[in-house]
């Protein structure tokens, strides 16, 4: 097998975080250049630059990349939809495959614990977004959205920064707070290499509720 160029991104936070993989014959990954800016409100802004600049000072063009790793969410539409449609724009373009990767499960894998866990992310309306893992490798729950105290599991640690806004919810938070775009590389690699591991989705949003903008429905006839 020839080296593999991966691109992977995530829009999901306020963390808008790229990297570029490289990965070669026997299984050899390579990290080959990463970012991360923030980008709360200001995710279209920041991506499209953090992608060149990841490709440039790895100096890689589009037109050697092979796949593309995305965060699909769980998190706001605004965020899902700007990393999303970037990354089909690209696969479309470049002609590569477009893989998904569950956002917590990048914050999961990043923690390289082999104990259960809970990863919480922010979801705002006083929420988190969270799901329960056997080991950075092994998801046990889906996805799910509520209050800190759904989430909160007697003796395990919270990784995510749902855990450094509702420390009395959810414990002492513990690093990683924010998803990088090396795990969901990571993630995408070994899942194509043919190895067991967290699952890769469709690169479609994962959205555990309805958006706050709705569209407007008919107008009402008044009483006559």
């Amino acid at each position: 097998m020839t080296a593999v160029l991966v691109l992977a991104f995530d829009t999901a936070t306020s963390a808008v975080t790229v990297a570029l993989y490289e990965w070669r014959p026997g299984d050899t990954v390579y990290a080959r250049g990463s970012v991360r800016g923030m980008g709360r409100q200001r995710h279209a802004e920041v991506l499209t630059p953090s992608i060149s600049q990841v490709l440039a000072e790895a100096g890689a063009s589009p037109r050697q990349l092979r796949a593309i790793a995305v965060g699909v969410g769980p998190g706001p539409y605004t965020g899902l939809r700007v990393g999303l449609a970037t990354a089909h724009a690209l696969g479309d373009a470049l002609k590569i495959p477009v893989h998904g990767v569950c956002t917590l499960d990048a914050v999961a894998w990043a923690t390289g614990s082999d104990e259960p866990f809970v990863v919480a992310t922010d979801a705002r309306r006083k929420e988190v977004y969270w799901a329960r893992y056997d080991s950075y490798a092994r998801r046990v729950t889906e996805p799910a959205v509520g209050p800190p105290a759904e989430a909160a599991e007697p003796g395990l640690p919270v990784y995510g920064e749902g855990a450094a806004l509702y420390p009395a919810v959810l414990g002492e938070p513990r690093e990683p707070l924010m998803p990088s775009a090396a795990a969901i590389a990571e993630i995408a690699i070994i899942r194509l290499s043919g190895r067991p591991g967290l699952p890769l989705l469709a690169p479609e949003p994962l959205y555990l509720r309805r958006p706050d903008a709705q569209e407007i429905g008919p107008r009402k006839k008044a009483i006559q």
